[in-house]
């Protein structure tokens, strides 16, 4: 099998040679990560996971989240020994404000929505659902993307779309110990303001399934609205029908969905299984989270790839024998179920140190080898 047979083979619940590995290494750059394909440091890593893992190369095509009277804009700053980044929006008179500080060696930042009355101000902003604008918006991205799929090598894997989800446009802005409180206090509106965002999110996503421009779609929203930072509940209200309606659109066209969430997963993981998606990234255990693979497996059973897990503070605090060790153990403890190995983040830093990068190369060799 080469890589992309793999991934696929993973994705369908179907036997594979060897568990299939990914580094979450995209082909081209993204601004959240470091450019593994050109930077000298990453380039050994780079070179063999051609050999070793699957890719997918994960591209994030958006769209304004609202309609054109409502003005965004940036400012630059300073004030005495500060430099101060200000991210700005206006309707109507009423402005809005984000504002990072930066200041020897400390940052301050100050989120756009802080009271009550910022949410509701921003819940009643017209929003960017006219089909014929997002069409031309996307189009107008379109020949760069149709690029970067020519020059990715099929073999490798496969393109994948991270085009979000309602939750994503609200839980950025927000201050989140407000932001949970507003769960309490401002739930309705805030999911009938994402039953709007999802008048968008469904022009986006047809946009791209009818021209068959990925065969994977990433959905990174799960873990911006669950337990404990609010209730179980409103994690069923805010998170699950958007990405079932989603998953269920993107399977109608004959694609993959890979769900990603970060944290306390036990309590919801049957949630999952309702939102039905090919993969779930990652599980992670205590301390860092509260659930095993081997209580998950026992979830999900065979419906749903589980893709992990080694943390990515491992990768800097490891030696390469320990790392060995560590995928040997993860392998040893999924043996026989539907499995993709792969660290917990990253590859965040834009340049990376040997000792990270022999680590990267262990994991992957480990994993390469393993034969249980």
């Amino acid at each position: 099998m080469n890589a992309r047979e793999r991934l696929f083979a993973a994705l369908n619940g179907e036997p594979t040679d060897r568990t299939p590995i990914w580094l979450l290494f995209p082909y081209h750059r993204t601004g959240y990560y470091g450019d593994v394909r050109a930077e000298p440091s990453y380039r050994a890593v780079f070179e063999a996971s051609k050999q070793y893992a699957i890719m997918l190369n994960r591209r994030n095509p958006r769209v304004p989240l609202f309609a054109p009277e409502v003005k965004q804009w940036r400012e630059m700053a300073t004030e005495g020994d500060e430099r101060i980044e200000r991210d700005l929006l206006e309707y109507r008179g009423r402005r809005l404000c984000a504002e990072v500080r930066h200041q020897a060696g400390s940052t301050a930042v100050k989120r756009l929505l802080c009271t009550a009355a910022d949410l509701e101000f921003y819940c009643a902003l017209p929003l960017n659902t006219d089909p014929a604008a997002i069409t031309a918006q996307l189009d107008a991205q379109l020949p760069t993307y149709l690029q970067e799929r020519d020059e990715f090598p099929s073999e490798l894997g496969a393109m994948m779309l991270d085009l979000g989800e309602p939750v994503g446009a609200l839980y950025g802005v927000s201050k989140l110990e407000e932001y949970a409180v507003w769960s309490l206090t401002h739930n309705d509106l805030i999911a009938d303001w994402f039953d709007r965002v999802m008048v968008q999110k469904r022009l986006v996503y047809q946009y791209c399934l009818d021209r068959k421009l990925a065969e994977v779609y990433f959905l990174v929203g799960s873990e911006l609205a669950s337990p404990p930072l609010v209730s179980r509940k409103t994690f069923r209200r805010w998170i699950v029908p958007y990405a079932r309606e989603l998953i269920e659109l993107i399977h109608a066209h004959d694609c993959k969905v890979i769900q990603h969430y970060h944290g306390q997963i036990k309590l919801i993981l049957p949630d999952f299984l309702e939102m039905g998606p090919d993969g779930l990234h990652t599980i992670e255990a205590p301390p860092i989270g509260n659930c095993t693979l081997t209580e998950a497996f026992e979830v999900v059973g065979d419906r749903i790839a589980l893709i992990g897990n080694i943390q990515y503070d491992e990768f800097r605090a490891l030696t390469p024998n320990e790392m060995r060790r560590a995928v040997v153990a993860v392998l040893d403890e999924c043996r026989g179920k539907r499995l993709i190995l792969s660290p917990s983040a990253g590859p965040y830093e834009e340049r990376i140190t040997p000792e990270l990068a022999e680590n990267y190369l262990a994991f992957m060799q480990a994993g390469w080898e393993y034969r249980g």
